[in-house]
């Protein structure tokens, strides 16, 4: 099992500086990833336990349905959140929900390179510097906290091959060509006005008293 193989390497990675002491309390994941960082295996188990099946259960319903068809989702949440834990020491958790808008962002950018490479068998990426250095996803950069909840909620009252066009051109930042052929378009044309109808119905749902 992956998670078992990482931890295990991790505690081996670890054993010559030993883990920090534990606590029988629910630590705030802010204090569990300084665990982590310490080496601290148990905190680590901690945090797969606090955030694998939210993660897989937000995959499952945001990514669009053809990108199952280049890898299971949930192998790309462990594997992508794995590779997370390796390079943990590089990110900076300012609060709590931090973790998850960087763990969501990495499965994001792993698929989006997946579409681009169109391998089947797919490698692990991880965030770039610039990400890690962040608690806010690049959509949350742009558009602020409040509005990016209203884009969550109004992206659930979309169609589904609406929320796939949105997320494929605003998350993922395919190109035309590219959702063209993910969507089944005739062409990048047909494909940017799918993207435009889509756009103009999340702005609507987007509205202050839609709900």
């Amino acid at each position: 099992m992956l998670r078992g193989t990482y931890v295990n390497s991790y505690q081996a990675t670890l054993k010559a500086e030993g883990p920090p002491g534990g606590s029988a309390r629910a630590d705030s994941t802010i204090e569990l990833i300084e665990r982590v960082k310490g080496g601290d295996a148990d905190a680590l188990d901690q945090v797969f336990a606090r955030y694998l099946p939210a993660l897989r259960r937000w995959a499952s319903g945001r990514l669009p349905r053809w990108t199952r068809d280049l890898m299971s989702t949930d192998d790309l949440v462990q594997e992508t959140f794995i590779r997370a834990m390796r390079g943990i020491n590089r990110f900076e958790m300012r609060h709590e929900g931090a973790l998850h808008g960087y763990l969501r962002q990495a499965i994001v950018n792993r698929v989006r390179d997946e579409v681009r490479r169109g391998k089947r068998t797919p490698a692990i990426t991880e965030l770039n510097d610039q990400q890690a250095d962040h608690d806010a996803t690049p959509l949350e950069l742009a558009i602020g906290e409040e509005a990016l909840q209203r884009y969550e909620a109004a992206l659930t009252r979309l169609r589904e091959e609406e929320r796939q066009a949105v997320v494929a051109r605003v998350e993922m930042g395919l190109s035309y060509q590219e959702i063209a052929e993910a969507l089944g378009k005739p062409t990048a044309e047909a494909a940017r006005m799918a993207v435009s109808r889509a756009l103009m119905r999340l702005a609507r749902e987007m509205e202050p008293g839609n709900a």
